[in-house]
C-alpha cells in the first residue's frame, strides 16, 4: 500500500500541484501593456505659394562695337605733307578736323591752269556773240528773210558755249582734287589705326587708316526663338519694353551702362540659329557728357533686356520643376501630391507657372527620395509650436496608465 502510494498517487498529486500552481500564477500575472508603434512623419520644408505679376528679364551678351566705322583712302595721288597730332590710335577728333594732308602744288597748279582754260573759252564766247550780232546786222540789211542757222552763226555760237562749259567742269574736277589733298573727318570719332606717315607717298585707293564714330555703340546680342517669345520689339514710341541694362567687371568693380533695344536683324544664323537683336549705347566714352563710366570698344558685356510682363504666375526655383511639367506640394491636409501645372516660361535658374496649382498647396521645398502621392508630412516651423502642445499631454497620460497598473495589482 505504501509502495503503490510512492509509485503512482504520489507523483499524480505532485503533478496536479504544479499544475494549480502554474495556472494561478499565471492568473496573478499583469498582461504586457500593448503600445500602438506609430513612424513619425516626414518633416519638410515648404514655402506659401503666392502669385504675382512678373516682368520677365531676358539674359544675353555681347561685344561693344563702334556703329560707324570708316575706312580714310586717298583720291589723289601725292606725297604726305602734314598729318594731325591727333591722327594717332587712340586719338580723338571732331567732324571736319583735318588729319592728313597732301602736297597741293600739282593741284594748285591745275586750278590755275582750268581757269585760264576758262578764261579763254568764255572771252571766245563773247568774241563769237559780236560776231553773231553782226550776221544778224548784214542779213537785215539785204533782206527781210528769215536768216539761215549758217548765215548767223548759230553752230559756231554753240561750239563756244560748249567751251565755255567744259572749261567750267575742268576747273570743278580741279578745285575737287585741290579739296582732297586735305583728308577730313566725317564725324566726332576716334582713330582705330593709322597708315599714313609724313613724307610717304601715296596714291589714289591709298589706306591711310581707320576711324570710328564714338557717338553711339552697339552691342549685337543673341537670343533663341523662345526668348524672342518674351520680347516685346520697341516701335516708334520709347516704351520700358525697350531697355537694356550692361553690366561688366572693370578693374574689379561691377559696372553698368543704360542701353536700350533699337532693332532687329531678321535672320536666323545658320549654324548657331539664334536671332541677333542690337543695343545702342549714346556718348559710350562720355565726350559730351560726364554721368556714366566710360564704355569701351570691344568690351565684352552682359545685357539683361526687360520683356513682356506675366499676369498672377508663380516663380520657383527650376530644380523643382519635375519631368512632365510636375510639382511636388504639400496639401491642406498635409499629404505629398504631385500637381501636373501650366509652365509660362523656364530658364536655367527658374520656372514660372502660370496654372495648376491649389490656391491652399504649399509648395515642398525639400529634397524627398522617392516621394509617394498622400505620404504625410510635416511642415517645418508648424512641428514645434505642435510639440510643445503634445508633449504634456503624453506625459499625463503615462503617469495615468501607471498609476491604474499599481492599483490593479494591489487589488489582486
Amino acid at each position: 500500500m505504501s509502495s503503490f502510494f510512492v509509485k503512482v498517487i504520489l507523483p499524480l498529486l505532485v503533478v496536479v500541484v504544479a499544475i494549480a500552481g502554474a495556472v494561478g500564477l499565471s492568473m496573478l500575472r499583469q498582461p504586457p501593456e500593448k503600445n500602438d508603434e506609430s513612424r513619425p512623419a516626414i518633416l519638410v520644408n515648404a514655402a506659401v505659394i503666392e502669385p504675382d505679376n512678373i516682368v520677365y528679364q531676358i539674359s544675353s551678351q555681347g561685344m561693344v562695337t563702334p556703329k560707324l566705322e570708316t575706312s580714310l583712302i586717298s583720291e589723289v595721288n601725292g606725297r604726305v605733307v602734314a598729318v594731325a597730332e591727333q591722327f594717332v590710335a587712340g586719338g580723338f577728333f571732331k567732324k571736319d578736323d583735318l588729319l592728313v594732308t597732301v602736297e597741293q602744288s600739282d593741284y594748285l597748279t591745275n586750278v590755275k591752269a582750268a581757269q585760264a582754260a576758262l578764261a579763254n573759252a568764255q572771252a571766245m564766247l563773247a568774241e563769237e556773240k559780236a560776231r553773231v550780232r553782226v550776221a544778224e546786222e548784214e542779213w537785215r540789211s539785204f533782206t527781210d528773210g528769215t536768216a539761215p542757222a549758217l548765215g548767223l552763226r548759230q553752230p559756231q555760237l554753240a561750239s563756244a558755249l560748249a567751251s565755255v562749259q567744259s572749261a567750267e567742269a575742268e576747273l570743278e574736277r580741279a578745285r575737287r582734287d585741290l579739296a582732297r589733298t586735305e583728308i577730313r573727318a566725317p564725324y566726332d570719332g576716334m582713330v582705330r589705326s593709322r597708315a599714313a606717315n609724313l613724307g610717304q607717298f601715296i596714291s589714289r585707293g591709298t589706306v591711310l587708316g581707320s576711324i570710328v564714330g564714338t557717338d553711339v555703340a552697339e552691342i549685337r546680342l543673341p537670343l533663341t526663338d523662345t526668348d524672342m517669345a518674351f520680347l516685346a520689339m520697341p516701335g516708334a514710341v520709347e516704351s520700358d519694353n525697350n531697355k537694356v541694362t550692361l553690366s561688366s567687371t572693370v578693374a574689379g568693380q561691377q559696372l553698368a551702362w543704360p542701353a536700350k533695344l533699337v532693332r532687329t536683324e531678321g535672320i536666323l544664323d545658320e549654324r548657331s540659329r539664334v536671332i541677333y537683336v542690337v543695343a545702342e549705347v549714346t556718348d559710350p566714352y562720355q565726350r559730351n557728357s560726364q554721368g556714366q563710366p566710360v564704355l569701351n570698344f570691344g568690351r565684352f558685356v552682359g545685357a539683361t533686356i526687360v520683356g513682356t510682363q506675366a499676369e498672377q504666375v508663380v516663380k520657383v526655383a527650376r530644380h523643382l520643376l519635375l519631368p512632365g511639367n510636375q510639382v511636388l506640394v504639400v496639401d491642406k491636409d498635409n499629404t505629398l501630391q504631385f500637381r501636373q501645372v501650366t509652365v509660362d516660361r523656364a530658364t536655367s535658374d527658374f520656372a514660372y507657372i502660370q496654372a495648376g496649382l491649389e490656391p491652399t498647396d504649399q509648395l515642398a521645398l525639400s529634397a524627398i527620395s522617392n516621394p509617394l502621392a498622400g505620404t504625410v508630412v510635416r511642415i517645418a516651423g508648424e512641428t514645434q509650436a505642435d510639440d510643445e502642445t503634445v508633449q504634456p499631454t503624453q506625459l499625463a497620460d503615462a503617469a495615468a496608465a501607471k498609476a491604474d497598473n499599481t492599483d490593479n495589482v494591489k487589488g489582486q
